[in-house]
This record gives structure tokens, sequence and C-alpha cells, in this order.
């Protein structure tokens, strides 16, 4: 079987877009397949078997990764992750191994899942944007209830059980005014790492161009710049945060770890529950549609051209006003859907964020400068 040129990360949706929860800025929603009356539509047991298959067969590291998402991809159930890991065990090659991740919003776990999730090794990512009155904002039930203190439950079993936990906090309109709330909460509830996901709606029909409860790019930017204060203060050594570790990585000429900031995207496409294979998980429509791995093998579509030119045109389309900015290599104008600003010159293409990132990449770069020149000092020979 022909392996991949280069690693990849698949968003792999077993359940499609089905979801417990009705978050208002939910982005997936009504994405993919179609659902089924009367349950939840499932990945085919035949299907999943072969797509683990197809991905082992096409991963060109000695580790290889999973990455179980949706919607809610617990949704289906225990038994389903335990036939999961049984695919794995018997199809993984000598000399290799497996390892799981799990986007959730946490509501669904018990303690059998927390048990389960520790004894195979998996991490886990949580939802949680904040405490109570700020999570509660968006993120509710299909019936109008909050959903903060099921969140809280499931996030407490997995720490009860030793789960590697990474925390994904949505900034928006919503809480972008609170960086030290938000951040001070994550903090007390002892958080390991925190991802900070910024909320851009687009609305071309608004004045704005942006729904209201789109994050503001200047306030997106002052955001960043107090929790990284306040984390820079008190908070280093205890949490990681995601976006620091970024700018981190690039003054030891590491590639970035988040796709978002790559120079090049396209390594994390999509694969839904019927098999479809979309570019990237903000890319899930039927003109984004780019085959189906039942009929095409999953190496041939993460190589195909159209996947490599979905990448490339990241790159290809920076502005000039980007491919001259001091942060370049920090942003490399971050996602490529919230890239529909002007640049100051008319230029289109500029990251709606531009303003923020810039803030934010230029207050971290004296730290980011210091921590290369320690690392330097102490490893002379390397």
């Amino acid at each position: 079987m022909a392996v991949a040129t280069r690693g990849f990360q698949v968003f792999v949706k077993p359940a499609g877009a089905a979801c417990n929860l009705a978050c208002r800025y939910c982005y997936y929603l009504g994405k993919g397949p179609p659902g089924v009356e009367g349950g939840t539509a499932r990945m085919s047991d035949d299907l999943l078997e072969s797509y683990i298959a197809q991905h082992i067969g096409a991963s060109p590291d000695e580790i290889i990764r999973f990455s179980w998402h949706g919607g809610e991809p617990i949704i289906l159930g225990l038994d389903y992750y335990r036939k999961i890991v049984a695919i794995e065990r018997r199809r993984c090659p000598a000399g290799r191994t497996i390892v799981n991740g799990l986007q959730t919003n946490g509501t669904l776990l018990d303690e059998e899942w927390g048990r389960f999730l520790a004894a195979e090794g998996f991490s886990v990512g949580i939802s949680l944007d904040g405490p109570r009155e700020i999570h509660d904002h968006h993120r509710l039930t299909r019936d109008g209830r909050p959903s903060f203190d099921d969140t809280m439950r499931g996030y407490g079993i997995l720490r009860r059980h030793g789960v590697p936990t990474d925390i994904l906090c949505v900034v928006g309109a919503h809480n972008v005014g609170c960086p030290l709330e938000v951040y001070g909460f994550f903090r007390e509830i002892g958080a390991s790492y925190v991802t900070l996901l910024p909320l851009v709606e687009r609305r071309p029909e608004t004045p704005g161009g942006v729904s209201p409860d789109t994050v503001p790019p200047e306030a997106w930017g002052d955001f960043l710049c107090a929790v990284f204060d306040e984390w820079a203060d008190r908070g280093i050594g205890r949490v990681r945060i995601q976006i620091v570790e970024e700018a981190a990585r690039t003054a030891f000429g590491q590639e970035h770890s988040l796709c978002i900031f790559r120079p090049v995207c396209g390594d994390i496409p999509v694969v839904e529950r019927n098999g479809d294979f979309y570019s990237c998980d903000h890319y899930v429509d039927a003109h984004d549609r780019l085959g189906n791995i039942r009929e095409t093998p999953l190496v041939e579509l993460l190589e195909s051209p159209a996947q490599r030119t979905f990448g490339l045109a990241k790159l290809e389309t920076l502005p000039l006003y980007c491919r001259t900015c001091e942060v370049l290599a920090m942003c490399n104008g971050e996602c490529p859907k919230n890239r529909f600003a002007l640049a100051p010159d008319g230029e289109p293409g500029l990251n709606y964020l531009c303003a923020g990132y810039k803030k934010f990449f230029n207050r971290v770069r004296p730290f980011v400068a210091a921590v290369a020149a320690e690392w330097r000092r102490q490893n002379p020979s390397s």
C-alpha cells in the first residue's frame, strides 16, 4: 500500500454532525451527509474497519494518530469506541504505536468512559468557554438548557482518571472583554493546556461583514495580550497556552503544530461518517467534497492535486502586506476562512483578525527571543 509523503492528521467524524448540544456558534451543524430518522447515524462497521486500515497504511510516521471528532463523537456510545480500539490493535503493524485523540463537549462522560479513556491512553479535548455565565451564553442543550454543570462533571471525571485533557475555549464578543476572568477560571480548575479559538462568523450581508457574536480584531489582540501577561507573571510551568507555544516554535525553527499558523495548509482533512473526504473541517459543503474513501484510497485523496492546490492556495494568495510583516513566521496569514478583509493598500485576502494577531505576536516576541537565547546558552553545541 502507498504511504503518504508527509505526516497528516484526519478529523474523522463517525457520527457526522450529530450532537446532544445546539451551541449557538457551531459551524458544523447541518454539515456532511443527511441524518437518519429515529436515531444517530454512524460510520458503518465495514467502513470503520476500512478507514482505520487505510489510515494506518497511509501513515509515514512511527506513531499513528487518530483524531475522533464531531458533532459529538461519544454520542455513539462506549461500545463503538471499544470496537475502534479492537480494530486498531488488530491492524497495527509490529513496531508501530497507535494513539487516539477525542474532542468532546464532555456532557455525556461517565465513570465507565473515564476508565476506558485512561486505560486506552486517549487524550481528550473538552470544550469549555470559561465560568458558568460565560460558558452557558452559547453552549446550550437542544432544548435550551445550560450545559456548564454537565461539562464540569465530565471534566472532573477526566481529571479523576488521569486522562490528558486540553481545554478548547471559544473567544467571541461574549467573553473577549474578560480575559483574566476566563484565564483565572482555567487556572483555578487545574487546566494544564488551553487552546483559545477566536469566533469569526462571516456575514457578508451585514455592515461589518461579520455576526454580532464575532470577536473584534483589536479586542482579540487585547484578550491574548492580557492572558499572556498574566501567564508570564504567574502561570509559567503551571498552564500551557497553545498560541504562546506556537509563537515560541519559531525561535527554534520548528514547524507549527497548529495548522492555521503553517505557511501551507491541507494536512488536516475530514473524513465524514459515510467516507466522504473534505480538505478541511471548515470546508465541508457539496462543492468541497474531493471523493470518498470507499471509491478512492485515503492516501490518494491526501496526495491528490486538488488537496495540494487547496493547501498551497493559503501561501499563494497571501497579501504583500503579510509577506513583509515582522511577525509573518508566527502567523502566516492564519486560517484561510478568515481571510476576507482588505489590506491597507486595498489588496484582498487579509485576515479579519490581523490587527489582533499583530498586536499579540509583537507582545510575545521579546519573551520568545529570551527563551531561545537561554536555550542556546544551555545547549551551546546544538
